[in-house]
C-alpha cells in the first residue's frame, strides 16, 4: 500500500513512517523542515520539501498517487496558536483543505487525520474523557482541529473519502523537541542536562501542575497502523487514560536523570513555578475504550517505562 505521510520528518510522523516501512508499505513524505529534522527522515522514504499549503503539492498526488494519506502535518503549539491565529489557521485548516481536495482529486481511499484529544474538549470533569464529550476547544489551535473533523465529514459526505480520526493525548519519546506545551517531557530533560532549573506551569488553586495524559510514541505507532484498515468514518482517542501532574511527571524525569548523573544538586528538588498560559487546561486524560474496542488498541508502556526508553536515547543522542 502506498501511503503518504505529511509532517513525516516530524517527532511523531517520522516514527509512524518507520512503522509503516517496517510492515511493508510504500511511504511519500510532504514535510517544509519547520519542525521536522532531516535526521527523522526514513531513507526507505520518498521526501518532498513542501508545505501542505502550496499549490504545488498536487504534483506529489499526481506522481505518486497514494493509497491513504496520514495528515501529521500541523501548527501544533498551543501558546503560538493564541498569539497568531491567522498562521495557526492557515496551516492547520486551508493546508488541509488543499490536502482533501487532492485527496479526492487523485483518488485517494482513505484519509488518517491526528487530532488532539488533549485540548479538543476543553475544561470538563468527565475525565477520562471519551468521545461522546463536546467539545468545548479554549484555544486556536484546538479549533482549527475540531473544524478540521468537521471538514472530514463534509468530504465524506460530498465526496465518498473515507477517513479516521485520531484524537492524541500528550505524546512523548525520542525525537521530540523542547517546542511547546506538547514537548514538555522533552523540555525538561533538555534543561536538566544543561544543568538548569525547569519551569512548572500551574493555575493558582493547583499545587502540583495542572495534569495531562501521557503516551508514548511507539503505542502511538500501532493506533496509526491499525487505523489503515479499521475504524471507518470514526473519531477515536489514543490516550492512557490516566492523569500525570507536571509535578509527578518532573519528579519520574528528575529520578530517571539522576540515575545517568545528572542533576544531582538539591535544588532541582524545587523547580520554579510560572503561571498558567493563555489555552492552558486545567486537567485532561483520555479514555481509551473506544480504540480498544473499534481498532484492538491500547498503550503497552507505562509512564516509568516510556520515560526511561526517552531519556538514555536523549543522553545518548548528545554523547
Amino acid at each position: 500500500m502506498k501511503i503518504l505521510v505529511t509532517g513525516g520528518a516530524g517527532f511523531i510522523g517520522s516514527h509512524v513512517v518507520d512503522g509503516y516501512i517496517r510492515e511493508g508499505h510504500d511511504v511519500v513524505v510532504v514535510d517544509n523542515l519547520y519542525t521536522g529534522k532531516m535526521e527523522n527522515l526514513n531513507p526507505e522514504a520518498r521526501f518532498y520539501l513542501l508545505d501542505v499549503r502550496n499549490r504545488e503539492l498536487e504534483k506529489v498526488f499526481e506522481l505518486e498517487r497514494p493509497d491513504i494519506v496520514n495528515h501529521h502535518a500541523a501548527q501544533m503549539s498551543v501558546p503560538v496558536s493564541v498569539e497568531d491565529p491567522d498562521f495557526d489557521a492557515r496551516v492547520n485548516i486551508l493546508g488541509f483543505i488543499n490536502l482533501l481536495e487532492n485527496s479526492v482529486r487523485y483518488g485517494v481511499k482513505k484519509v488518517i487525520f491526528i487530532s488532539t484529544g488533549g485540548a479538543i474538549y476543553g475544561e470538563t470533569e468527565n475525565i477520562p474523557t471519551t468521545e461522546s464529550e463536546i467539545p468545548k476547544p479554549l484555544s486556536p489551535y484546538a479549533i482549527t482541529k475540531y473544524s478540521s473533523e468537521q471538514y472530514l465529514r463534509f468530504y465524506r459526505h460530498q465526496h465518498g473519502l473515507d477517513y479516521t480520526v485520531l484524537r492524541y493525548a500528550n505524546i512523548y519519546g525520542p525525537r521530540q523537541i523542547p517546542h511547546g506545551e506538547a514537548g514538555v517531557v522533552a523540555i525538561f530533560i533538555d534543561k536538566l542536562i544543561k544543568g538548569e532549573i525547569p519551569t512548572i506551569y500551574h493555575y493558582p488553586d493547583e499545587t502540583d501542575g495542572m495534569t495531562r495524559d501521557y503516551c508514548y510514541v511507539e503505542d502511538v505507532v500501532r493506533a496509526n497502523l491499525l487505523a489503515l484498515s479499521k475504524g471507518s468514518e470514526e473519531i477515536i482517542n489514543i490516550g492512557t487514560s490516566i492523569e500525570t501532574t507536571t509535578g509527578q511527571l518532573y519528579r519520574e524525569i528528575l529520578s530517571l536523570m539522576r540515575k545517568q548523573g545528572y542533576a544531582k544538586d538539591s535544588s532541582f528538588d524545587n523547580p520554579s513555578k510560572g503561571p498558567a498560559r493563555p489555552g492552558d487546561l486545567h486537567r485532561s486524560a483520555l479514555s481509551y475504550r473506544k480504540a480498544r474496542e473499534l481498532l484492538g488498541w491500547e498503550p503497552e508502556h507505562d509512564l516509568r517505562k516510556g520515560l526511561q526508553e526517552t531519556v538514555l536515547w536523549e543522553i545518548k543522542r548528545r554523547r
